[in-house]
């Protein structure tokens, strides 16, 4: 009962404690939720508290602006104003660039589309100053292009390299209409010095570009890739190809750099804003188009020219006006004895020269003023130091601080070519210097051995005997006046004594130079004799010992042929030999009768082993005039029995010796185109960054198959740092 009455207790204490409780927990969870920031996607799970409210998440498309960008990726400049463009925009440009026919690049993405909002709407101004040159240089494009038989629409790559303006010049150096290198100007023959600039010669710069073109569409095949090779340099555009394993331009894309990556894009938005321009209202008639015109020429032929006062005499205001026509000038004037040029002008300027004739017309340009030349040098001028009274002087005299041994060369250069064997102990040795100095003389590592054949450079220094010193000159504060010790200032002259002192001085020390530099000469001619008559010595003294020596073995080999034949005679008539031998010796006699065959591989030393007999004797029997036997020549291997078969045997035997003798010289005149081949000599170059076998084939004057058969090679790509054999002509 008492148990009852506790539990009883106990349940109604635990309900009242949940009583109170409850509310506080209540309350906790209020808050807790109030605090907490809604997610995204808690509202789909969240359970609905009223009876009758649903909750709809609304999603945002795709291409509004106000929708979130999924993930940390940024949005790119050319996805947002693919974003900002209007639909249907973008779909009247999708068709319009589809409808384009032609073989070049036209595939339209939102790169496209961003370059094309920029040059029909952003940037007007600069698509209609374009429209303005179309008409003057399209058509030079349009008939070279033709001429290579490269597509058309190629004329839009000027646009995009230089705006169609001829003088364009590009931070890096690349000028002209079609931007070219100083390198790839240089491969493609065209001129640059210091009067002219062929690379913003409209006609001539176009003609380089078709071929470059053509070149590039022969490696690549494709034209995507030709326009970033174009840009970028077919070298590196074939490191990416081989690093990455891709074949096509948006494969590569991230793989290439930003400017190379929108040169594709802007070439087909330009194409296409060029060719709508109408549609988007770029042309206007208030713009000031510029139209080909007809030229005449005038050939300078080495006068000396002024392009201004051609311009006024063909009664233009402007006296730059012809440098339109004639880009490629650097300055408006070229001097006398340049290489023959060909100015152009308008024709319709005949009117205003009339009927002048060439040769006045030449005369009335020439140059007012002379032409720009160097600044001649100037020695600085300072405080206490007297001037040298002319620049001759300077560099006859030696200086102030000149010493008398300055007067004569102390050391002779020796060229040495290091032969097998030597080091760079054994050579300081010989010629007398320290190891140091040969290794500073000719840039050698430390602690590398020499290779036989390098070309060394080795100063020798001359005996004090050899070396014949001037006359004394008088002391230094006599001719030297130079320097002083005070700081007084400069005198303006000098005098009469002291400058034809001065001037005897630098005449003697001339005299005294080329005097030491002739002795210098004669003395490398005589050591040059002296080693051309040693060697020649050396060559005839080894040609007699050889001599000698054949003919010594050929008197041993006579000798010892007429000890053993009369030998063999006394050893028959003294022993007769037995009848059961008589039987046996006719029929090796028989078989040593026979003529033998010579057949490949066969010599006298074998021979003569296996039929136990001499190489003398042999030689002696068949009249031989040396060891060597030719195949198909006939042996006997017993002496003749008779004069008659001693005859017959050089009578079989002559066809064939003559068949070989007559075939040697056929032999050695087959092998000999091989052996000059081999001896052509060729030149290693080491593949830079931008390199090409077209462009290496210009630069050595040498065609690409030749340049794929000497090295081996499958195909025109090439690596860098390759090594490449270039033969020389």
């Amino acid at each position: 009962m008492k148990q009852g009455i506790k539990q009883v207790k106990t349940t109604q204490g635990g309900r009242l404690w949940l009583a109170l409780a409850l509310p506080w927990l209540l309350l906790q969870t209020t808050e807790t939720k109030a605090q907490q920031v809604p997610q995204p996607d808690s509202a789909a799970s969240m359970p609905a508290l009223l009876g009758d409210t649903v909750r709809v998440r609304l999603e945002l498309q795709p291409d509004s602006l106000v929708a979130a960008p999924v993930g940390p990726a940024v949005i790119d400049s050319a996805r947002l104003e693919w974003l900002r463009t209007p639909p249907t925009l973008r779909d009247l440009v999708c068709d319009r660039v589809g409808c384009i026919e032609t073989d070049v690049p036209h595939q339209f993405n939102n790169s496209v589309m961003a370059y094309v909002t920029l040059f029909t709407a952003r940037n007007r101004a600069y698509m209609q100053r374009v429209l303005e040159r179309e008409q003057f240089y399209f058509p030079i494009f349009e008939k070279y292009l033709a001429k290579y038989n490269l597509p058309t629409d190629l004329k839009y790559l000027a646009v995009v390299e230089s705006s169609l303006i001829p003088t364009a010049k590009s931070p890096v150096g690349a000028t002209g209409l079609w931007q070219f290198m100083g390198p790839t100007a240089g491969d493609l023959r065209l001129v640059r010095d210091e009067w002219i600039d062929e690379r913003m010669a409209p006609e001539k710069a176009t003609e380089a570009a078709c071929k470059h073109l053509r070149y590039l569409y022969g490696v690549f095949h494709d034209w995507e890739l030709v326009l970033a090779a174009y840009n970028w340099g077919a070298g590196n555009v074939q490191r990416v190809m081989r690093r990455t394993g891709k074949k096509n331009f948006w494969d590569m894309y991230p793989n290439m750099p930003a400017e190379t990556r929108n040169y594709v894009p802007t070439f087909t938005a330009v194409m296409y804003s060029m060719k709508y321009a109408e549609a988007h209202g770029l042309r206007t008639s208030n713009l000031r188009y510029q139209y080909a015109e007809q030229l005449d020429t005038l050939n300078l032929r080495g006068y000396a020219f002024d392009l201004r006062r051609l311009s006024r005499a063909c009664g233009y205001d402007d006296s730059l006006y012809l440098t339109r026509y004639n880009p490629e000038l650097r300055r408006a004037a070229l001097p006398a004895g340049y290489r023959p040029y060909v100015v152009r002008y308008p024709a319709s300027a005949a009117g205003h020269l009339g009927d002048v004739d060439r040769t006045t017309l030449l005369q009335y340009c020439q140059p007012t003023a002379a032409l720009p030349q160097p600044l001649v040098f100037l020695p600085p001028r300072l405080d206490g130091v007297e001037p040298w009274v002319n620049r001759q002087q300077l560099a006859a005299t030696a200086g102030p601080r000149a010493s008398a041994d300055d007067e004569a060369p102390r050391f002779r250069r020796v060229p040495h070519k290091v032969k097998r064997g030597e080091t760079l102990a054994s050579l300081a040795e010989r010629f007398e210097v320290s190891q140091t100095q040969l290794r500073r003389w000719n840039e050698l590592p430390k602690g590398r051995a020499l290779k036989p054949g390098k070309q060394l450079v080795i100063f020798v220094p001359l005996p004090t005997a050899a070396l014949r010193r001037a006359p004394a000159a008088p002391p230094a504060t006599e001719i030297l006046p130079m320097v002083a010790a005070a700081p007084h200032p400069a005198r303006s002259s000098v005098s009469a004594e002291e400058a034809a002192a001065r001037r005897e001085q630098a005449d003697a020390n001339a005299r005294e130079v080329a005097r030491l530099q002739e002795l210098t000469r004669q003395e490398k001619m005589q050591e040059a004799r002296l080693a051309g008559i040693r060697q020649r010595q050396a060559v005839q003294q080894a040609a007699a010992e050889a001599q000698a020596r054949i003919a010594a073995r050929r008197q041993a080999q006579a000798q010892l042929a007429d000890a053993k034949r009369n030998e063999a005679k006394a050893t028959a008539a003294a022993a007769p030999e037995p009848e059961e031998e008589a039987d046996e010796v006719p029929a090796v006699a028989t078989n040593d009768a026979t003529p033998y065959t010579v057949r490949k591989g066969d010599n006298l030393t074998r021979l003569a082993r296996e039929h136990n007999v001499t190489v003398a004797q042999l030689v002696t029997w068949n009249d031989l005039e040396s060891e060597t036997v030719v195949l198909g020549q006939r042996l006997v291997f017993r002496a003749p029995a008779s004069g008659e078969g001693k005859a017959e045997m050089p009578r079989r035997q002559a066809p064939v010796v003559a068949a070989a003798k007559s075939a040697a010289p056929a032999l050695a005149a087959t092998s000999r185109p091989a052996a000059d081949k081999r001896a052509l000599p060729s030149q290693v170059h080491l593949v830079q960054p931008g390199d090409t076998l077209f462009n290496i084939s210009r630069r050595f004057g040498v065609s690409v198959q030749k340049l794929r058969e000497v090295n081996h090679l499958t195909s025109d790509e090439v690596k860098l740092g390759q090594k490449l054999l270039v033969p020389q002509s």
